[in-house]
């Protein structure tokens, strides 16, 4: 494929990941034929078909698929050259690329928009997704950063605690466990529970802290999003167990109440995330410092509330130093690079 062209390529990752031509043409700012001939002229230098049309629309065939990944990792590395050419002019001319897990959107983006108010000349690319697209766009390299409250463990990743994570059963205010105080646990898993959809690391938590206790619960539905579930419990079809991150709002505003349930709030952490073998532009370097730096002081509960039991920390370790970050997945045991 000597005579493959980076404008080639750049068309085919584009079709690849809408498997459409229309709408690759339209994020490429190109005419439709214009992309067609491209795939044509790729097709007729790899020596193999990479679409096919079933119907209406179009699949990658299996080397379709298989230069698409090479594409992608093509794509990724122009743009860590990008990266390393904009640091030798400074971090204000280079490019913030960020994933956020969904529940995190209700504090991070006031960080990262502190940062970019620091680098005004900074572009920010910024995802926000559930935990299963974010580990995802880990494995696939996909973004530079992450951050998110429950890293893996099977997946080479740098994780560097910054913040502590509260996790709180919270309830209406007319719900008749609202004023009650040192509610057992056994209690509140009579009640019926709204919560997250399988794999989500705020269901994971919430099942581990009840079955340490020998309960189950009874849950009445699953919701995609903390903020349905907000919406949800407020109407009074059940209570949920979430960040207390996500509800500062609702709790000022009284629409939520945080149940006095003995053992909580929960403390997990919220991480910083990035693959180990990533070489960080400076732009994420300087992001990860500054909020190790600044995000410590988040609150480990928020709006008003009855006062908790002493804070539990046993389904997560204590809050280490900020600095310190750890590397988890196979190659755990050797020794874990600085961020770079």
């Amino acid at each position: 494929m000597k005579n493959v062209t980076l404008r080639q390529l750049r068309a085919f990752e584009a079709v690849g990941r809408h498997l459409s031509f229309s709408r690759a043409a339209q994020e490429l700012h190109l005419t439709q034929p214009a992309v067609s001939m491209q795939m044509k002229q790729l097709e007729a230098v790899s020596g193999l078909p990479l679409f096919e049309q079933i119907g209406k629309k179009i699949h990658l065939t299996e080397a379709g698929r298989e230069l698409y990944h090479y594409t992608q990792t093509v794509q990724h590395q122009l743009e860590e050259a990008a990266q390393t050419l904009a640091a030798m002019k400074g971090i204000r001319h280079g490019k913030l690329d960020i994933t956020l897990i969904s529940t995190a959107m209700y504090f991070a983006p006031k960080f990262i928009a502190r940062f970019c108010r620091m680098h005004s000349g900074l572009t920010l690319k910024l995802s926000v997704c559930n935990r299963e697209a974010l580990l995802a766009r880990l494995a696939q390299n996909a973004t530079e950063l992450a951050i998110m409250g429950h890293p893996p463990q099977d997946m080479d990743i740098v994780t560097s605690p910054f913040a502590p994570n509260p996790h709180v059963i919270v309830a209406a205010p007319d719900h008749p466990l609202a004023k009650a105080r040192r509610v057992p646990l056994k209690r509140v898993a009579a009640e019926t529970f709204l919560v997250r959809e399988p794999g989500s690391g705020t269901r994971r938590l919430m099942q581990r802290v009840f079955a340490e206790h020998g309960l189950s619960i009874n849950a009445s539905m699953e919701i995609g999003s903390d903020e349905t579930i907000k919406q949800a419990v407020m109407a009074g079809m059940g209570i949920g167990f979430l960040s207390s991150h996500t509800m500062q709002l609702e709790l000022h505003a009284k629409r939520l109440v945080m149940l006095d349930v003995v053992g909580f709030p929960i403390i997990r952490n919220w991480y910083v995330v990035h693959r180990a073998n990533k070489r960080l532009s400076p732009v994420a370097r300087a992001f990860k410092e500054f909020l190790l730096g600044e995000a410590a002081g988040l609150p480990q509960e928020s709006g008003e509330g009855p006062r908790h039991s002493p804070a539990r920390r046993g389904v997560d370790s204590a809050l280490q130093d900020p600095a310190s970050a750890k590397r988890t997945g196979p190659a755990a045991g050797k020794h874990a690079p600085r961020a770079s």
